[in-house]
């Protein structure tokens, strides 16, 4: 009898495992805070070089409206006037800023920016800090995926709970930008060791019927940290106080030490059978249907059987055939595009002109019912769900080019609607990638394809670097990549309410069978 076989007995979503969905979920809402909170912290408010305030004999208030000018003025905010007319619309000459700059503390009291002064030339160094923790993420993923396949899920998941409170609230009294950033790339290499290893440890635990359902649940918590986050930075202005009000809450989950179970699966696929069984006689009782003493664990013999074969396959598999390859490399660029564009749009909701916690706001509510709605459009079709959120969501973002900058809220809508779209095409990708590879090479698959993905991330904060070459090129790069995934999506095949290929040639069909004889 294998796990499933013994979930069936036991109950596959009963009270243990809606139990354990709460202790998985409730840190999903603080995953948000910190994948989004770079948004508040590295804000960029309006500044002007010190030297560049009128010199009159009592000091007036800052005017930022004098930083740029459609007429060609020279920004103030980079560079100092050397006329000392207190007429801030007599800029004459100007020179490089060497005073410092005084900010705007309209809507910010104090950012990252502000404080280190990562403006002009070093304005680059918030995108690449942003990048660092991104790649903190790509670093977690390799790390703690290899760990939680030696030492067990929960043992990763309360690691990272303790590296991202730990690290967390150690940002907030950062002394400098460089060890900020370093203290960030931790509190990154903790996200992926709990998202990662939250979500297994309950897909586990669930029946099959309710897989789906399941993983859709964390994500919706997710959305709840998203719009939580607007409302924290409203009202917590400072980055230190938001940055420590994000953090400390965290060192609370020490009591998961307690109420985390272990992974019994996982325990019965290390031969640790007798830890696997004391928590499945917990799980059924739990559950109210007690089982036996005739429910013998063990390992399926079929499993056993295929071990061996399967340790002969490796990631060069996914591309070594020629239909294999194109899908494989398919389904990396839509876990690269998903996320780049998911985080691009995310991470830089300043851009649209809007209220930026309002935006916030907004954006965290239509993740709800951008999950929601693929629950319906999933059991349908997986091709035409996939191909038509990315075309929704690339053309949405394309859109936005050719909106004037003073029509704020219609560049926002559309930019919701993109963020929409590609939310709902991430939801996607996670089910369909997993029918596309088969069964012999479908780790291997979905390992790569979270490379991908991380790379994407990393990129993301790196891509608003284009707007040196073109205000738009940002949100072109956001429309188009999309719409060429749409393109290639129609090349995939459908997989929905159709089983699942378990070999290579079930992929290749009759071409490989042919090439072998």
């Amino acid at each position: 009898m294998n796990f499933d076989e013994i979930l069936c007995v036991i109950g596959g979503f009963g009270k243990f495992q809606k139990i354990l969905y709460v202790w998985i979920c409730v840190p999903q809402i603080f995953l948000a805070f910190h994948m989004l909170v770079s948004v508040f912290t590295g804000a960029v408010p309006p500044h002007l070089c010190r030297s560049a305030r009128p010199s009159a004999a009592t000091p007036a208030p800052l005017n930022f409206s004098v930083l740029t000018g459609a007429d060609g003025r020279p920004d103030l905010s980079c560079y100092a006037s050397m006329n000392r007319s207190a007429d801030p619309e007599d800029v004459g000459a100007t020179a490089g800023c060497q005073g410092g700059w005084e900010y705007s503390q309209e809507t910010f009291q104090s950012t990252i920016v502000t404080e280190w002064d990562l403006v002009c030339d070093d304005a680059t160094l918030n995108n690449v800090g942003s990048s660092i923790y991104m790649f903190g993420l790509l670093v977690g993923a390799v790390v703690f995926g290899h760990l939680a396949d030696k030492y067990g899920r929960r043992v990763i998941i309360l690691i990272g709970l303790a590296i991202q409170a730990t690290f967390g609230v150690a940002a907030a009294f950062a002394p400098n930008f460089y060890v900020y950033t370093a203290l960030r790339f931790m509190v990154g290499t903790s996200i992926s060791a709990i998202i990662m290893n939250a979500f297994v440890l309950g897909t586990e635990w669930t029946g099959l019927k309710q897989r789906m359902l399941a993983g859709i649940i964390t994500d919706y918590f997710f959305g709840f940290g998203y719009i939580i986050l607007a409302g924290l930075a409203y009202l917590i202005r400072d980055w230190r106080k938001l940055q420590l009000a994000i953090s400390a809450p965290g060192f609370l989950f020490f009591v998961y030490i307690w109420v985390l179970p272990k992974s019994a699966r996982w325990l019965m696929a290390n031969d640790r059978k007798e830890e696997a069984w004391e928590v499945i006689l917990k799980a059924a009782q739990m559950n109210g249907k007690p089982i036996g003493k005739e429910l013998e664990m063990c390992q399926i013999h079929n499993a056993e059987e295929k071990a061996p074969l399967r340790s002969s396959y490796s990631f060069l598999d996914l591309v070594r055939t020629p239909t294999m390859r194109k899908q494989s490399l398919i389904v990396f660029y839509l876990w690269f595009v998903n996320v780049l564009v998911y985080y691009g749009l995310s991470l830089n909701i300043s851009d649209f002109g809007m209220n930026i916690y309002l935006t916030q706001m907004i954006f965290g509510l239509v993740e709800m019912p951008a999950r929601t709605i693929t629950l319906f459009t999933l059991n349908r079709s997986r091709k035409i769900s996939q191909l038509a959120f990315l075309a929704v969501g690339g053309s949405a973002c394309l859109l936005t080019i050719f909106i004037p900058q003073d029509l704020s809220i219609i560049r926002t809508v559309l930019a919701m609607v993109g963020k929409f779209g590609i939310t709902a095409s991430l939801s996607i990708i996670y089910v369909y990638s997993a029918e596309v590879f088969p069964t012999v090479i479908r780790q291997n698959g979905i390992g790569i394809s979270s490379m991908c993905a991380r790379f994407g991330g990393v990129l993301a904060p790196m891509m608003y670097l284009l707007r040196s070459v073109s205000s738009h090129a940002p949100m072109v790069l956001c429309g188009l990549c999309p719409l060429l995934g749409s393109a290639l999506t129609l090349m995939l095949p459908e997989t929905a309410n159709k089983p699942l290929p378990d070999t290579i040639e079930d992929v290749e069909g009759v071409r490989l069978r042919r090439t072998a004889e």
